[in-house]
């Protein structure tokens, strides 16, 4: 059962702008185990720009600048105090945050815990505060039954009886999403109608909230947020239209995309051979684990089927890290522009992995990691 509670990670930290005469972000936070902030963020519309800062409180404030005055998503943890458990591992460390859009120009206080704060600073956090306090009490639920769950997997309970109780929480969940879903239909002319539509999905009747908001508020303020939307749920859309044409005897789809010396990559290239596309990332915590059983396989049947890795959802260097570090000796090329390859191949879990056939169909798909993929492998080249 995975864990509910995951680590956070990352490494060098970069200190924050010292606060200025009127700090974009201020306020007053209770129950930080430590003296010390974790601060991370990014643009809207440009994830890959994700930086984490440290910021020091004295007495439970803090004020501190970010720079560039753009849309930003924003996450406030508390530094832990990680201190070793009896037997000597680390704990894991809560991710409970304060998390909020910081608008271009407008300061922001907060006060309150990492578990129950209040946003001030105009009247878009005045109705996003409203929002947070209808679905107070479906989060405290959800918080209490995530608690029962960490202990049940302390104390060694079989993975079916913490599922139940997740299951418990994903219905509380589905409560949540309907308010949130509400709320922009009830306020499709607020700015923070926007915001509140981010945290939908698309069992959530997302697609039709799009055509809720007013022009005025698609291409004001929150036009950075509203795009990056509206292009996730196209690609959405077409992953799943092309996930119907990704059956064993189709055709592949032929891409081209840039190997580790910036040189194309034609898959057409490799016409009369079996090959395996391996969609990964460094990310992807299954994606390493599985990079030993892929090497052996690789070893085993080189010059009978070619393998081509294809890293998704990387910047350039971290990709070029990932393959050097880990001594990859296959083909490797990033998934970068249009069309988008995992889009076109249907892909949404990571990895995921097609073996096509010498006239370039698809012959197997395997999603995870998974030990069928291997014995697939053995079975096709007896």
């Amino acid at each position: 059962m995975k864990n509910l509670v995951y680590a956070l990670v990352g490494a060098g930290f970069m200190i924050a702008c010292q606060p200025s005469d009127q700090p974009e972000i201020s306020g007053m936070l209770t129950g930080i185990e430590s003296d010390t902030l974790l601060v991370q963020s990014f643009p809207v519309n440009d994830r890959d720009s994700r930086r984490t800062d440290t910021i020091a409180m004295q007495n439970g404030s803090f004020a501190f600048n970010l720079g560039d005055s753009v849309l930003k998503q924003v996450y406030i943890y508390g530094k832990p105090s990680v201190k070793p458990n009896e037997d000597g591992s680390i704990p894991a460390i809560s991710m409970k945050a304060v998390n909020f859009l910081l608008l271009p120009g407008q300061p922001i206080k907060i006060s309150g815990s990492l578990d129950e704060y209040k946003l001030e600073g105009g009247s878009f956090y005045d109705d996003y505060n409203e929002v947070l306090e209808d679905c107070k009490a479906y989060s405290h639920k959800i918080d209490s039954l995530n608690v029962v769950c960490m202990d049940m997997e302390k104390k060694g309970i079989p993975g079916d009886s913490i599922r139940k109780v997740y299951a418990s929480a994903k219905e509380w969940y589905g409560n949540i999403l309907k308010i949130k879903s509400d709320y922009v239909r009830q306020n499709p002319d607020k700015d923070v109608s926007v915001y509140v539509m981010s945290q939908l999905t698309r069992d959530h009747q997302l697609g039709d909230a799009f055509n809720v908001l007013t022009d005025r508020v698609k291409e004001g303020m929150m036009a950075p947020l509203y795009q990056r939307m509206r292009e996730g749920y196209e690609k959405e859309l077409a992953r799943d239209k092309a996930k119907e044409a990704m059956k064993p005897g189709n055709p592949a789809p032929e891409f081209t995309l840039k190997d580790l010396d910036g040189k194309n990559f034609d898959l057409s290239s490799l016409r009369g051979k079996y090959v395996v596309l391996d969609f990964w990332g460094s990310w992807c915590g299954w994606c390493i684990k599985g990079i030993p059983e892929m090497k052996k396989a690789y070893e085993k049947y080189k010059g009978k089927i070619e393998f081509v890795g294809i890293d998704c959802n990387d910047t350039e260097d971290k990709w070029k890290k990932a393959v050097a570090e880990h001594q990859l000796p296959w083909i490797n090329v990033r998934n970068i522009g249009e069309p988008d390859v995992a889009v076109m191949y249907g892909v949404s879990g990571y990895p995921t992995k097609y073996v096509i056939d010498p006239e370039g169909k698809i012959a197997k798909q395997v999603v995870g990691e998974n030990p069928e993929f291997y014995m697939y492998l053995d079975a096709l080249m007896k």
